[in-house]
């Protein structure tokens, strides 16, 4: 698997996460002493996926014009 393969393939497995929590939302709440925080959650995805579009436009072609002068 490429690099790009396996940051599309993250970035695929985070959207469906975020669109399962988001089509579900939960309230934050404690268990055992720990805060589940599902808007922190969110957030922490939409990063990942926003790292994953910067990674996979890094690797897009891109052509660069120059103009030399006589």
């Amino acid at each position: 698997m490429t690099d790009v393969q396996q940051i599309q393939s993250i970035r695929s497995q985070t959207l469906a996460q975020l669109d399962a929590l988001r089509a579900d939302p939960k309230p934050s709440y404690w268990i055992d002493g720990q805060r589940v925080h599902w808007q922190e959650y969110a957030d922490s995805l939409q990063r990942t996926i926003d790292w994953c579009d910067q990674r996979l436009a890094d690797y897009e072609p891109f052509e660069v014009r120059s103009q030399g002068v006589t």
